[in-house]
């Protein structure tokens, strides 16, 4: 799971503050702010899976260099196609 180590690395680089927000909404449930904690967090479910399909299990930790890296894709491909990067569905 995330920890501190992803935040402080988002929280170094204001430039990806904005993608970061948008990221987390794209990937948050429907109607998230329906239930409880009313933060537009993705799925457990959904965490473990991205983890264990990133690197081999769904304990292992999450590097932040690689949330960086996601982070400034997702922020080329929106300035370049004015797209989200997230399909929609």
């Amino acid at each position: 799971m995330a920890g501190s180590g992803v935040l402080w690395a988002v929280l170094r680089r204001p430039r990806l503050w904005g993608e970061a927000a948008r990221a987390l909404v794209a990937l948050a449930p429907r109607a998230w702010w329906a239930h409880k904690p009313r933060l537009p967090v993705p799925e457990p479910g959904y965490l473990h899976w991205r983890q264990a399909t990133a690197y081999g299990s769904p304990d292992a930790p999450v590097i932040p260099a690689d949330v960086i890296a996601y982070l400034e894709w997702r922020r080329r491909f929106r300035q370049a196609t004015g797209r989200s990067g997230v399909a929609s569905g």
